[in-house]
This record gives C-alpha cells, structure tokens and sequence, in this order.
C-alpha cells in the first residue's frame, strides 16, 4: 500500500503541470506582426520605459531568458494566475533581476493591467506595476 503524497506537494504538481501547458501554448501560438493591447509608451512596466516589444515582428524567435526585470516592491508576491486573489507561490524583494517569459493582461494593480509571468523555475506571475524592465519589453502570451 502506497502512502499519499502531502498536500504540499499535491499543490506543487498541480502548479507545475498548470505551468507547463501554459508554456506549451505560448510555443505553438503563431506570432503576430503587430504589438498587443497597451503597447506604447508605459506599457511595459510602471516607469514609463518601453523599448521594443519582442518577440512579435516577423522572423523574430523567442530567446529563452531575453526579457529580464527588477523587482521595485520591498516585497512583491508573486502568484499563480495574473490576478491578485490567486495563491501566493512566492515573494520577490527590491533589487532582485526575474527572467520573464512574457506579458498578459489581468487584475489593475494601481492602474497597470500587465502582469509578468516569470520564467525563473516557480513559473509564477509578479504585476508588471512593480518590475522594471531591463532590455525589451516582453513579448505577448
């Protein structure tokens, strides 16, 4: 007889495998020649930077790692879903450099809809209110 595995780690599955097919469609979604909604000026993060949006032109090819940011929040809870009533996978602190996979549009946190799925191996979302772009600013899910 086999003992049940923890809820923890029932979770921890569940999130992961939730994570994957998330990734699994952004890899066979077709890019598109132009940009999503809200590009333009401040559409990428909360300071008003940003730079080209990658990964939407034609020809270009998503580079695992391209799109970086810094965590400007003392501690910014990073969640399982673009919205903030989703669980808490984790924290990310001031100063702290996230890969990021790519933006979507979810919950308005203090007036800015993007939030950021990061690709840093917990596979979480972090409101793009408070992560600064370093570079381009991520390309569309």
């Amino acid at each position: 007889m086999s003992t049940p595995l923890p809820r923890t780690t029932v979770r921890r599955l569940a999130i992961a495998a939730a994570a994957g097919a998330l990734a699994a469609a952004a890899a066979v979604t077709p890019a598109t020649a132009h940009g999503g909604p809200g590009d333009g000026p401040g559409a990428g993060n909360s300071s008003g930077h940003s730079g080209h949006s990658g990964g939407n032109g034609p020809g270009d090819r998503h580079d695992p790692g391209r799109y970086r940011g810094v965590v400007t929040a003392d501690r910014l809870a990073l969640r399982s879903a673009p919205n903030r009533g989703s669980q808490v996978v984790r924290y990310a602190h001031r100063g702290e450099t996230v890969s990021i996979e790519c933006k979507a549009g979810g919950d308005s946190v203090q007036g800015n809809p993007l939030w950021y799925l990061l690709a840093d191996g917990t596979w979480a979302w972090g409101s793009a209110r408070y992560i600064d772009n370093v570079g381009p600013a991520p390309r569309w899910c």
